[in-house]
């Protein structure tokens, strides 16, 4: 996936239904593409560019990584 890929508009949580934000791997913060909803801090997997949207493919994130991943996204 790519940040000006249409399709992040249209995916969402499967929790809340809010929009994700596409974070670009970067070890060892986020070992693989992944989508990241900050207000459940919950993390979903893209694996072979497919996102894993079941609930129970999402991981909570800490509160440290929580506060990481935002500082990233918002330098983007």
């Amino acid at each position: 996936m790519n940040p000006d890929d249409p399709l992040l508009r249209i995916l969402a949580c499967p929790l809340d239904k809010g929009p994700l934000h596409l974070l670009a791997p970067e070890e060892p913060l986020v070992p693989q593409e992944a989508l990241y909803n900050p207000r459940l801090r919950r993390r979903y997997p893209v694996i072979d560019g497919i996102p894993q949207l079941l609930p129970s493919s999402g991981e909570q994130v800490t509160e440290d990584e929580h506060e990481r991943l935002v500082e990233r996204m918002s330098r983007s």
